[in-house]
């Protein structure tokens, strides 16, 4: 008969062998790749001795291909709770070192139970994904797992933050799980795509390496898929911890507000940042920079549809997010990229209670026969449908050129912005002004004996009458015309007077967003 010292040995025994994972040499080939493990992820992430793993002893019931009798360390995948800055989160990460971390209907079951208790605490959910992709000797039952995960997902959308680390490999069904949060980092040795090079090659004939089709930079410069790109596995975990910083911990939270006693000084220095000639370009980050906390400006999706910049920042200590237009990009005009990776991020805000914070400077939307069949008008109209249902605060600042549809793209007075300011250099109008111009005084620019002259004359007639934040705030449609050096006092102050907004929409199941 066992006593409880040899139960408790035998306890020991299998943690031994759970901790252990897929061995020595397993342990040290993922090190050799340059990636840490499964658990060691972990422990670099949460705080120490948060981690609490639960479901360590789950077992595959596989028992065809020669699966019966085999086992995996904890299903390779190590599940559970832990707490990052104090704050819980529901942790699931892939065990490349055992079958490849590949996923059975057991391993998956159990990232979803995790997804299941992460909805039920009202928790951040982080999935680290390092794996071979789905145990194809489980078949259907490995399948219609990973559907329980993509399921799961969907229902975890908008209740709390979700984010995936792609830290190894990541192909096939497998991708939808990390598309289907709300932020993805991925490492630079780290590949991610639905078919291989060696498919591509055979169906398509065309030849790709596994870093072209499936590495980080193609994915933030030409897919847009991914958010952030990390030098490896330990600044994966430093952006992740740092991207939660900024979050709530779920959609009853109010947004994120850290202690915060500074006094707002005037900055000057915005007083003269922009170029004297307004067709010069500038980077608007140098503006966001020096009206946010501490300089400190989480950019999302960096190197995707860089003409517009979107991120996080905190004001006073309170998160918001941020959407501003990017003259040093195509001159800051919106594309159907731009509209796309706005309006999601819109979304996200809405969805998590964090005010949005809108920088205008767009001369249009981005002409093109490419941009007409690419769908601009679908696209764009994403931003429309995006502003429009988003309830949190929101507040515009126009800093230059705010022309036509895409004025009102970037959260225009009639889009719902509770608040709206224009520096003195804001040209508010339906065009610019020589295209205006050439309109409005067509007669008069031809029957002139210098045609062109008239012409110049007029332009800056127009631009003197009306390219000016002056129309705009007489019909109410500019809150405040402010200097640059108030913005950062004007923003804290609109924040503070719309914390308590409340904003209903009429009950539906909801809206169909242009696709």
């Amino acid at each position: 008969m066992l006593t409880m010292k040899d139960r408790i040995e035998e306890l020991r025994e299998k943690l031994r062998t759970l901790h252990e994972m897929g061995g020595a040499d397993r342990v040290a080939k993922q090190h050799a790749a340059g990636k840490l493990t499964a658990r060691e992820r972990i422990t670099e992430l949460v705080d120490s001795g948060s981690f609490h793993e639960l479901m360590a002893y789950a077992e595959h019931r596989a028992t065809l291909f020669g699966m019966d009798g085999r086992h995996f360390p904890a299903e390779a995948v190590v599940t559970g709770t832990a707490t990052i800055d104090g704050r819980g989160v529901h942790i699931a990460s892939h065990d490349f070192t055992v079958a490849g971390g590949s996923a059975g209907e057991v391993h998956c079951d159990k990232i979803v139970e995790m997804m299941k208790a992460a909805m039920k605490t009202g928790t951040p959910m982080i999935v680290m994904n390092d794996s071979a992709g789905a145990r194809v000797q489980e078949g259907i039952d490995a399948l219609a797992a990973y559907g329980r995960i993509f399921y799961y997902n969907t229902l975890a959308s908008g209740v709390i933050p979700q984010i995936a680390l792609i830290c190894g490999p990541c192909a096939g069904g497998a991708v939808y799980s990390p598309a289907l949060t709300d932020f993805i980092i991925q490492t630079k040795t780290a590949r991610m795509f639905i078919t291989g090079p060696e498919v591509i090659k055979q169906v398509t004939g065309e030849d790709i390496t596994q870093e072209a089709l499936g590495g980080p930079d193609a994915h933030m410069r030409k897919s847009g898929v991914i958010h952030f790109v990390a030098e490896d596995d330990e600044d994966a975990l430093h952006i992740c911890k740092r991207l939660l910083s900024f979050l709530p911990s779920n959609n009853i939270e109010e947004g994120h507000r850290e202690p915060f006693d500074e006094v707002i000084e005037l900055d000057e220095a915005l007083n003269t940042i922009l170029p004297e000639d307004p067709k010069k370009p500038y980077d608007m980050r140098d503006i966001i920079r020096r009206v946010v906390d501490n300089t400190d400006f989480l950019e999302v999706q960096e190197h995707y549809a860089e003409n517009i910049v979107i991120g996080f920042a905190r004001i006073m200590g309170r998160t918001v997010g941020i959407i501003a237009n990017q003259p040093k990009f195509m001159a800051g005009c919106v594309d159907i990229n731009s509209s796309d990776k706005s309006a999601r991020f819109i979304r996200f805000c809405n969805a998590f209670n964090i005010p949005v914070i809108t920088f205008v400077d767009v001369p249009g939307f981005l002409p093109g026969v490419h941009q007409e069949y690419g769908g601009i008008i679908r696209h764009g109209a994403k931003m429309l449908f995006a502003y429009s249902q988003c309830t949190v605060p929101k507040i515009t600042v126009i800093v230059r050129k705010a022309y036509g549809g895409s004025y009102l793209a970037m959260c225009g007075k009639d889009l719902g912005a509770d608040r709206v300011a224009a520096w003195p250099s804001a040209e508010v109008a339906v065009m610019g002004a020589e295209g205006a111009a050439s309109i409005v005084f067509r007669k008069e620019i031809e029957e002139a004996e210098d045609p062109e002259t008239r012409r110049k004359e007029l332009i800056d007639h127009y631009r003197a009458q009306f390219a000016t934040p002056y129309v705009a705030a007489a019909r109410r449609l500019v809150d405040d015309v402010i200097e640059p050096a108030e913005t950062r006092l004007f923003l804290a102050q609109s924040l503070e007077a719309l914390a308590s907004k409340r904003e209903t929409r009429p009950a539906k199941k909801h809206g169909n967003i242009p696709l």
